[in-house]
């Protein structure tokens, strides 16, 4: 009994009660905690069908020596269970949260006349500190936006009583700084523009601007139309400012949105944070050693807020449809103390909002691995069209050519991370079909395949890959599932669908037809994999065509058999390298004498079919 089956048979004595489970390796350490809703089930699943898991499931599996249970009352105990005991073991391949980002404070400064600056430390000073917020940009960003919306000094000067009478810098002459330094305000006036402008900071852009037109109808009414003029250029540009940033919402109540992009080794998180209606702050985690989504999206939620308890949202918005909402929502309230919401948006503004942080994520993600974001999304976009575990970076493509009952062959491509990788490139020349039968030799082809796996002589069998692709339709899926069911290499197939025009339409699976024409990246994606297959086939099938010509015209000569004419083809790659070739060399390679290899010679240079 091996390790993975002992493991099986410990697993399959579990109970079926809610719990926590511990992976352990060799040297007794944590390397995995998990929580289950039916315990025995899940630790099960592990040890069951050990070589069709993905390979990050498996990685972690082969090092496993023995695993260790807790049991619990319900899932939601498990859940807290198990965020506790990550906590406690870091395990290497659970998320674990790296708390090495910097936080960063909007402050406020104790003086007469306040300045707004950043602030990395709260300290002990008297001043007014907002945030903490993790992105420097985006404080930069909202600090810079609301000095210029309520014209605040952004200069070096210290503003007390002997230096009032100074000469303005340039931001007072370009209507960017109000000219505190040559007295053209009040402290009071000032302290009250001070005063509104945390207002916006605290209650956001759609408050502050309803507080400002009521401010501003009043000063008209009471016929004071120099402080109302002031009031309409700070509400003309707050207006302009959410115009430019496009990000505006009618919606006052704290928002996290949550996305995720993914490729085989690597899971990147985004999250977008909005108060009182507009983005402040963005944050992104990167991480590897990646395993099964539905424990990774909860565990990242859990980890998350429990670290950071200092900002949390009234909702959040994710774009993950497997993930149990209620269970997290009570796991946070129960931390955290704050009732949150957990949301997947299917349409309208707040979708629009997840497609937004998944398109940050996808970037984000591309731009630390060097891909392109639409080979990410491509890949991403057929894991959910396809119902794949994981996305599949690997690749291959397979296709069928031939001429009649003639030189048939096939070709198989193979891409990697969404794009094209040659060396990888393998041609099949048909051995066991001798006349037309695409099914017939799909299935060789397919196990031909296999069987290099299995003797591993060849660098572009030895992977197993994430997805097979089939130029064609149902019938060729069905004769190909044949040969992968038996011998037991588990890996999702489908075919690629034309149109009459022999365009990209649709993928093929034994359940029907998918469309992927709304799906716009892995559109593209499946038509350059078909398109890359049926010329790399084609052209493989035209140049078996030339050969098979060219060893037939050589077999007219006497004492030139087909062991001969291949011989000679082998060695002499070309018509031209053989008509420029010596009758010493000919001899040699034929196994002919000199008289013979002059005849071929000959043969060659009098023959016009042969030029």
């Amino acid at each position: 009994m091996n390790d993975i089956e002992r493991l099986k048979q410990k697993a399959l004595r579990l109970t079926k009660s809610p719990g926590v489970y511990i992976m352990k390796d060799v040297n007794g350490k944590v390397i995995y905690v998990g929580k289950a809703k039916v315990l025995k089930n899940r630790v099960v699943s592990y040890f069951r069908n050990f070589s069709s898991q993905n390979e990050k499931v498996k990685k972690m599996v082969s090092n496993v020596e023995d695993f260790d249970f807790i049991l619990t009352d319900s899932e939601f105990e498990a859940l807290i269970l198990e965020c506790s005991l990550i906590k406690q073991y870091n395990p290497k391949y659970n998320i674990l949260l790296k708390d090495d980002k910097g936080y960063h404070y909007i402050k406020i400064s104790n003086e007469k006349f306040p300045k707004i600056t950043l602030a990395m430390r709260k300290d002990s000073d008297g001043s007014q500190y907002i945030g903490p917020y993790i992105s420097s940009f985006s404080v930069k960003k909202t600090i810079d936006e609301v000095n210029r919306i309520f014209m605040l000094p952004t200069c070096s000067k210290k503003l007390g009583e002997h230096q009032m009478n100074s000469r303005p810098c340039l931001n007072y002459y370009i209507k960017r700084c109000m000219g505190v330094c040559c007295k053209n305000i009040s402290e009071k006036e000032y302290g009250e523009i001070v005063d509104s402008a945390i207002k916006y900071l605290k209650k956001g852009s759609v408050s502050s601007l309803e507080n400002m037109k009521r401010e501003m109808e009043k000063a008209s009414k009471e016929l004071d139309f120099e402080k109302a003029i002031k009031f309409r250029d700070r509400i003309n540009a707050i207006e302009k400012i959410n115009q430019s940033q496009k990000i505006y919402l009618n919606d006052n109540r704290s928002i996290d949105v949550i996305s995720f992009a993914v490729t085989k080794n690597n899971i990147c998180f985004v999250i977008l944070k909005f108060r009182m209606g507009h983005i402040v702050d963005k944050d992104s985690h990167i991480f590897n050693n990646i395993s099964e989504l539905d424990s990774l999206f909860g565990n990242f939620i859990a980890s998350y807020y429990s670290e950071n308890n200092i900002d949390i949202p009234d909702i959040i918005l994710i774009d993950y449809n497997e993930l149990d909402l209620d269970l997290y929502s009570n796991y946070i309230e129960t931390t955290t103390g704050k009732n949150v919401k957990i949301i997947v948006p299917r349409r309208g503004d707040k979708k629009k909002l997840v497609d937004m942080a998944y398109s940050n994520a996808t970037e984000y993600l591309a731009s630390r691995l060097k891909y392109k974001s639409r080979e990410i999304q491509a890949l991403q976009q057929l894991t959910e069209l396809l119902k794949l575990k994981n996305p599949p970076m690997h690749i291959e493509a397979y296709d069928i050519s031939n001429l009649g009952n003639t030189g048939i062959v096939g070709g198989m491509v193979v891409f990697e991370n969404g794009l094209p990788v040659k060396k990888l490139y393998r041609k099949f020349k048909i051995q066991t079909i001798n006349i037309r039968n695409d099914y017939g030799a799909m299935k060789e082809m397919i196990y031909r395949r296999i069987k290099e796996y299995k003797e591993k002589n060849d660098e572009s069998f030895k992977i197993i890959p994430d997805l097979i692709l089939i130029d064609g339709g149902k019938g060729h899926i069905t004769a190909v599932k044949e040969v992968l069911e038996k011998e037991k290499f588990n890996v999702p197939c489908f075919g690629i669908v034309k149109d009459s025009k022999h365009k990209t339409r649709a993928i093929s699976g034994l359940g029907g037809e998918i469309s992927i024409t709304s799906f716009k990246n892995a559109f593209s994606l499946l038509t350059r994999i078909q398109d890359e297959v049926h010329r790399y086939t084609i052209s493989y099938q035209r140049k078996v065509r030339k050969k098979t010509s060219f060893e037939i015209e050589l077999m007219r000569i006497d004492g030139i058999g087909e062991k001969r004419a291949l011989k000679i083809l082998k060695h002499f790659r070309s018509k031209n390298e053989l008509l420029y070739a010596d009758a010493l060399e000919i001899s040699k390679v034929a196994g002919v004498g000199l008289e013979k290899a002059h005849e071929i010679l000959s043969f060659i240079q009098n023959d016009e079919k042969l030029i």
